[in-house]
């Protein structure tokens, strides 16, 4: 008959007097680790020994017990117990929790206290998230739990979002199915069946990343960084009844997000109002205020000119108490770590003032500020874009028609009478015609007044002067090619056509249709900074612009040449009328769109390399779902297009707009089609003047004209 295994029998527990106890030999950890011994001390003092010591007697050389006890495990606890007996916060004598093993027992000493620290398992982050949770349902406050756990506030607050979220998801957690990061993203939303509705859409989802989780439970709220939250202020939105900001405890979030988009909106829309009633109480007849300024929203509007006046002398005295106070807060917080947002805030505000109080006051003139108005939008940091004076063609005041020229002058030209000197007679009440290359000389009485020529033959001679002029012009190409340059701009910077005798002008391009935030893109940007730098270098008076020209170098030329010309660029693909009667036909719009692709070739644009990429809002948001999938195959890789078919259009294009980010992938309109033959341009005649005198970007290559289908070729012209 086999006999029964003997039942174990654990070793004795006992009450030993501290000083009777002492750290042995055989205790494994030499190196401080974790919690110091003091803040252990101070746990003990406040909620006294939760484990026992292990201990063993210490026997003589002759085998006897003498009364004392070694410490194997333990060790860090009998540390700190005597910190508290040095502290006289305990007895030397007092009696100690202990568990006493036998001096002989066949386990080794060093393998009881390396068992106790590798064997001990710590607590799973659900249980102490959950811990910390049930401490503060019973009234402990978030400082408290700080305080007896050695932690910060901040940390004990991120616990108990943590568990916060809904138990369902904490179950997923607690098997594994669920990383930490995962979970942490879920705490933006405290809708617990919004929760467990986009964990089980991710289960279909190549996605499941931490940011991914934080976009979906965010895309119907505000950020708070928005311009618009930064240009009403939190302050206001939260008085005005809005929810508190909701906060990504784990992420920089900028604040958070706003849940009332609506209220946002509306608070904006007065602040608006207000600040236009403000700017157009300065004298304009009108203002157009908007969130989003487009591009090129001051199209067919004239601008008119203001006198700078230098800062007063209340305002030099301003602009030295704000210096004053940037150097003294850049002191004060220079080589600081981080400087608090309130300070940031305040520099830029400094910044702001100084730049508006440097600039000087701007003047109008009355009469033209009486029929010119002023465009507001919103600046990504939430400041106003105020642009003054601005007029619109149906405010532009009437010409006075002339009372003696116009209707005598039909009356002569109609006249039976042969032309020559003596056909007409100057009107009294008139000065004398201005005929080019004629003198006029008066006498005493009619009989001896050298009459103005009949216009009929002042337009007939001047026909032929402009016959023979322009063959002049074709012979010299550097005084054509500035003649031109100044035609340009004379439309592009000062928007009048009648200081050259070219007929000649930049049609600047406008886009009926654009997509959100074109004004914002750093093309647009480009544009306007270059746009700026020439416009300070030209004078203010049209009257001037041709001798400023022709002062500049050939590489500035050139230059100013390429900047008007680029507005003149219309790349743009439009709808036409199905049956005419349209300002382009069809036809017309893909010769455009060709050229453009052959001008694109040229300079070696590339719509990839200029920043754009596939978003929700350009484009994967406004196209059926069998494009998103199409797109999403041609930019990757077909399998990863079949990974999200399943999802929702809105899913679906943002989870395209992730697979497509750095894919270099564009629609259709945006790629470059391969280029077609280019037949060669007849070589020019002898007599057509000295290449050399153009600039070098408009010199020998003859890459200007394309073959189409039926082989035609088409010289490019300007218009």
């Amino acid at each position: 008959m086999a006999k029964a295994t003997p039942k174990i029998v654990l070793s004795a527990s006992r009450d030993i007097p501290f000083d009777k106890l002492f750290l042995s030999d055989s205790n494994v950890r030499r190196v401080k680790n974790g919690v110091t011994i003091e803040d252990l001390a101070d746990d003990i003092e406040r909620r006294g020994l939760l484990h026992g010591l292990n201990v063993r007697p210490e026997v003589d050389d002759d085998g006897n017990e003498t009364g004392r006890f070694g410490i194997p495990a333990g060790g860090r606890r009998y540390s700190a117990l005597a910190i508290l007996v040095k502290r006289k916060r305990m007895d030397k004598t007092c009696p100690v929790p202990c568990i006493v093993k036998s001096a002989s027992d066949p386990i080794l000493a060093e393998e009881d206290s390396l068992a106790e620290n590798s064997l001990r398992e710590p607590l799973h982050p659900l249980d102490e998230f959950r811990g910390m949770k049930l401490l503060h349902d019973k009234g402990e406050r978030e400082q408290a739990i700080a305080a007896h756990f050695r932690v910060t506030p901040a940390v004990v607050t991120q616990r108990l979002r943590l568990a916060s979220v809904s138990p369902k998801l904490h179950e997923v957690y607690a098997a594994g199915d669920m990383t930490l990061d995962q979970l942490m993203a879920f705490t933006v939303s405290e809708d617990h069946a919004r929760q467990e509705q986009l964990w089980k859409q991710l289960d279909h989802s190549s996605n499941r990343s931490p940011t991914f989780i934080r976009e979906k439970l965010t895309e119907d709220m505000v950020p708070v960084s928005d311009r618009r939250v930064l240009f009403v202020g939190l302050p206001s939105y939260l008085a005005a009844g809005g929810t508190v900001p909701t906060r990504d405890l784990f992420e920089p979030d900028d604040g958070g997000w706003l849940s009332d988009p609506a209220l946002l909106d509306g608070l904006v829309a007065e602040k608006l109002d207000v600040e236009a009633a403000a700017i157009k109480a300065e004298g304009w007849k009108w203002v157009a205020a908007l969130i989003d300024l487009p591009y090129g929203y001051d199209e067919d509007y004239r601008e008119i000119d203001a006198t700078r006046e230098p800062p007063t002398e209340a305002d030099k005295t301003r602009i030295a108490e704000l210096r004053a106070e940037a150097d003294a807060l850049e002191e004060q917080w220079a080589g600081t770590g981080d400087v608090p947002p309130e300070v940031e805030a305040r520099v830029t505000a400094i910044d702001v003032e100084l730049a508006t109080l440097s600039r000087g006051r701007f003047t109008y003139d009355p009469q033209e500020q009486a029929r010119a108005g002023v465009f507001i939008g919103l600046e990504t940091d939430g400041t106003l874009y105020i642009d003054r004076g601005w007029v619109r063609p149906e405010d532009e005041p009437e010409e006075e028609p002339d009372e003696t020229g116009d209707d005598e002058a039909l009356a002569e030209t109609s006249s039976d009478e042969p032309a020559g000197d003596d056909a007409h007679s100057v009107p009294a009440n008139s000065e004398p015609a201005t005929v080019p290359g004629l003198a006029v000389e008066c006498g005493d009485d009619d009989e001896d007044v050298i009459k103005p020529l009949p216009e009929r033959l002042v337009a007939e001679l001047t026909a032929s002067r402009t016959v023979a002029l322009q063959d002049a012009f074709a012979q010299n190409p550097s005084v054509a090619f500035a003649a031109v340059l100044h035609a340009m701009v004379l439309t592009t910077f000062y928007q009048v056509r009648t200081e050259t005798c070219l007929e000649l002008s930049v049609n600047r391009v406008y886009f009926p249709f654009q997509a959100p935030g074109l004004r914002e893109s750093a093309a647009v940007k480009a544009m306007e900074e270059r746009h700026a730098g020439w416009k300070a270098r030209l004078p203010k008076s049209d009257k001037d612009a041709w001798d400023a020209i022709q002062q500049l170098d050939g590489a500035d030329q050139a230059a100013l040449f390429a900047h008007c010309a680029a507005y003149a660029v219309n790349a743009q693909w439009e709808p036409v009328p199905k049956h005419g009667g349209g300002r382009i036909s069809a036809h017309g719009v893909a010769r455009r769109v060709e050229h453009a692709n052959v001008l694109a070739r040229a300079v070696g644009f590339d719509m990839v390399a200029a920043g754009w990429r596939p978003t929700v809002e350009n484009y994967l948001g406004r196209v059926t779902k069998p494009r998103i999938l199409e797109a999403v195959a041609e930019g990757t890789e077909p399998q990863k297009a079949g990974l999200i078919d399943h999802l929702k259009k809105g899913d679906m294009a943002r989870e395209a707009e992730r697979l497509l980010a750095d894919s270099g992938w564009l629609p259709e309109p945006l790629r470059m089609p391969a280029p077609e033959p280019v037949l060669p341009i007849t070589q020019a005649p002898a007599d057509g003047g000295d290449a050399e005198a153009l600039p070098a970007f408009l010199g020998e290559d003859d890459d200007d004209a394309y073959e189409d289908e039926q082989g035609s070729t088409y010289a490019i012209a300007a218009e």
